[in-house]
């Protein structure tokens, strides 16, 4: 029995997907990672289909689905061998914030904009000192009034070209607590003081636009901020079980379309007069990289199930997010090792997929982090 239990309408908003990323996405993928960017009107397009913001109410020109539209977006786009059309840091993780915590204002102002593509989003957290610990950061926002100035730095941020709307922390320096001075804000592209640096050229994810962010005596409307003044920390960490799913998710679909390439190449392509998926070890290698592979599926379909039901599952996925990110890893090493010298020439396309999946271990909180979480969950 399928866990997630899919209905007819998700099966049509699926098969809608996958024609859409047929014609209008992989096509253009090689010349996106040579760009080392996706262009705006991909975006545009995605939004007009209704694939971006799926779980958005209705009333903000959302589909008001479930979270598991949310998976469908994550599994079709795997299918297209690349990651610079980052819908599910846009659709799961940033926006989100908007709609939980920003004003009927703000949630008027933003939101059908980021449904329809117009407005792409992107989060800014981590800084050239601060990481994983997000207590650490260093941008300030004084409140003065209804204004907020702002002054730091940001890195590291997808979607940090193309972004539209940045959602980021910032802190109080007047405030001695590091837990009580976070809050979040919403930022415009074009908002004097706020500016980009430098588009890094990353060892992965040539396709996804990361970047430095400044703001430097940045100016925004104290309606800006999202939720209450000094909640920022807290609201950060309520939004982390459905980020961090997120990224089990995209671990477990990368995985698995490379256990899906290389099952294809050793059926088609012989070594000693033999397809290589005839050759025992080759079989042992294969079976032992499809069970993991099953293995991270099935407990990630039950914490998705587990989320939509608004379930507390924050210790499992930390777990999911480390387990599933190292296996993705260990997927695309193995796969690798088995293509033999195929597997170390750009035309192949598990090279792509080795350089994308490295770096998911260390986003959205390194899996050291991760465990260390679940060891304190645990009482250890």
């Amino acid at each position: 029995m399928d866990i997630l239990n899919y209905t007819p309408e998700h099966e049509d908003f699926r098969q809608r997907l996958r024609a859409f990323c047929e014609t209008d996405v992989t096509p253009h993928v090689d010349r996106w990672e040579e760009d080392h960017i996706v262009p705006k009107s991909i975006w545009r397009k995605m939004g007009a289909g209704g694939f971006l913001c799926p779980t958005v109410d209705p009333a903000y020109g959302g589909l008001g689905g479930d979270f598991r539209y949310s998976v469908i977006v994550t599994e079709e786009l795997s299918r297209t061998a690349h990651t610079g059309l980052a819908a599910a840091l846009h659709s799961d993780v940033v926006v989100p914030y908007i709609e939980s915590y920003g004003s009927e204002a703000l949630k008027q102002k933003y939101l059908p904009g980021c449904v329809s593509g117009d407005c792409i989003t992107a989060v800014g957290m981590t800084e050239p000192d601060a990481g994983s610990d997000l207590a650490g950061m260093k941008t300030t926002a004084e409140e003065a009034g209804d204004t907020v100035v702002v002054n730091g730095s940001k890195t590291f941020i997808s979607n940090g070209i193309n972004c539209d709307l940045l959602v980021f922390a910032a802190k109080d320096p007047s405030v001695e607590n590091k837990y009580e001075a976070v809050s979040l804000y919403v930022v415009e592209d074009g908002t004097p003081g706020f500016t980009r640096g430098r588009k890094l050229d990353k060892m992965g994810w040539h396709s996804q636009d990361t970047a430095e962010l400044f703001f430097s005596n940045c100016r925004i409307p104290v309606d800006n901020r999202l939720g209450e003044k000094g909640m920022g920390f807290l609201m950060l960490m309520e939004k982390l079980q459905q980020e961090r799913l997120t990224c089990a998710l995209g671990a477990v679909c990368g995985a698995e379309r490379i256990l899906e390439w290389t099952l294809d190449f050793c059926r088609k392509n012989n070594r000693g007069g033999r397809p290589l998926s005839k050759s025992q070890a080759v079989q042992f290698e294969l079976v032992e990289m499809a069970a993991d592979v099953k293995v991270g599926r099935t407990f990630v379909d039950k914490l998705v199930a587990d989320h939509i039901e608004k379930k507390n599952i924050v210790v499992e996925t930390s777990m999911a997010k480390f387990w599933t990110t190292d296996l993705a890893n260990r997927t695309a090493d193995r796969a690798l090792s088995i293509l033999g010298d195929f597997g170390t020439v750009e035309s192949c396309p598990l090279v792509r997929a080795w350089r994308d999946v490295r770096v998911m271990s260390i986003f959205a909180g390194t899996n050291e982090i991760m465990k260390g979480i679940a060891a304190k969950f645990m009482g250890l």
